[in-house]
């Protein structure tokens, strides 16, 4: 597991002012049955086999992405502060640490998603040449739209 003191050059942030209140972003982040309707970029459709939201807990989903491929992912649940926190780190395929915070800010929440990378070379890698940063903006927005017509 990288250092997380020095995470420069490691990691991407994105911010998104989703207009619900935390509770309900809350929801759509941890039930599965919500989830599986957002998560991933545009296009994409999931299987969400297991999620056991609380530290130490798998999230095993398959995303099946436009082309018919699907991808397998397992992740394991590090810390989980109900209305505030989801971290985990995903351990299939590529590994990074994704932290997810939430601040509520009356009717609406102001959440902030991080991914950090075991090293500069990844992040590289990932960021620049396999455009994560698009790839998470639009499933930011995927859910951003759930919410609106949800909730």
């Amino acid at each position: 597991m990288p250092a997380e003191k020095n995470k420069e050059g490691r990691f991407i942030r994105l911010t998104k002012t989703l207009n619900a209140p935390v509770e309900k972003v809350w929801e759509a982040w941890s039930n599965p049955e919500h989830i599986k309707h957002w998560w991933g970029p545009d296009g994409f459709t999931n299987t969400i086999n297991k999620m056991d939201l609380q530290p130490g807990g798998e999230w095993l989903l398959v995303m099946h992405g436009p082309d018919g491929t699907d991808y397998d992912n397992k992740s394991v649940f590090t810390e989980v502060v109900e209305n505030k926190k989801i971290a985990y780190e995903h351990i299939s395929g590529h590994f990074f640490i994704a932290s997810i915070d939430f601040e509520a800010n009356d009717d609406t929440t102001v959440m902030h998603w991080e991914m950090l990378f075991e090293t500069k070379e990844e992040y590289h890698q990932f960021v620049v040449e396999y455009k994560v940063g698009e790839s998470l903006q639009q499933n930011i927005e995927r859910l951003a739209n759930y919410i609106e017509q949800t909730f």
